[in-house]
């Protein structure tokens, strides 16, 4: 027959084994949570510790970024500085530049129009007349500006003249004589018209180009000019009248 032990009145030692047990149970229980809570305690810790020196992080480079915001800052003072002296600059040498074409125009009107019938006469040509020349030919659609033009009864010589001569150059007055022998033949001007290049400055390939199209070449030569005539292969070319054009 089974006996059952009596701890207390109504409370069986089975009764206590398995409180006993239960509050064992709870007991772990809480010190798995006091270990988690410590564990997450810990690793919340390293997070906060982590997010303190990314923050520190972010502030010096916040301090960098800020830095180098001044530095930009700087700078774009700087360029505007310079930007506004370099603008300076610009109106200043374009002022010089205006200038120096202004003297240079004097020089031609001056000094190099008078000279060039006489130079010329070295050649062979005898110009009586020497002379710029505005032509406006509305009816027709020709507007041309001649630097130097020389003339007398029989030809007719067109000067381009340029501080610094380049092939496009060239080719304009190329184009220029065509039209002003268009202009001539509608007026009935049957004389024979020759083409002259100046410069101030000729590269040799300008001028050789400028002599393989038949033009005479200007260039300075100590206190005056020499006139190169196209020679040998090269020939001056001439622009005669092509025929009578109706008015």
């Amino acid at each position: 027959m089974e006996t059952t032990r009596v701890i207390e009145p109504g409370f069986t030692l089975e009764q206590f084994i398995a409180s006993m047990q239960e509050i064992r149970k709870t007991h772990e229980e809480i010190a798995q949570r006091f270990k988690d809570t410590e564990r997450l305690v810990k690793e919340t810790d390293n997070i906060v510790k982590e997010t303190a020196l990314q923050m520190k992080e972010t502030d010096k480079r916040f301090a960098e970024t800020d830095k180098r915001f001044a530095e930009t800052d700087k700078r774009f003072e700087e360029t505007e500085r310079l930007v506004k002296e370099t603008t300076l600059q610009i109106k200043e040498t374009n002022k010089k530049f205006g200038e120096l074409n202004n003297r240079f125009g004097e020089i031609v009107e001056y000094m190099v129009i008078p000279n060039l019938a006489a130079k010329f006469s070295e050649l062979g040509f005898e110009f009586l007349k020497a002379h710029g020349a505005d032509i406006v030919d509305r009816k027709h659609n020709i507007f041309l500006e001649i630097d130097a033009l020389l003339e007398n009864d029989d030809m007719v010589m067109i000067v381009e003249i340029k501080s610094k001569v380049q092939t496009k150059d060239i080719d304009e007055h190329i184009e220029r004589m065509k039209k002003m022998r268009r202009y001539a033949d509608f007026r009935g001007d049957a004389r024979k018209y020759f083409a002259g290049m100046a410069g101030v400055v000729f590269s040799d390939s300008a001028k050789n180009y400028a002599l393989k199209n038949g033009l005479y070449v200007i260039e300075p030569s100590g206190e005056t000019f020499d006139i190169t005539a196209p020679t040998g292969e090269y020939h001056p070319r001439v622009w005669y009248m092509t025929q009578a054009l109706p008015e």
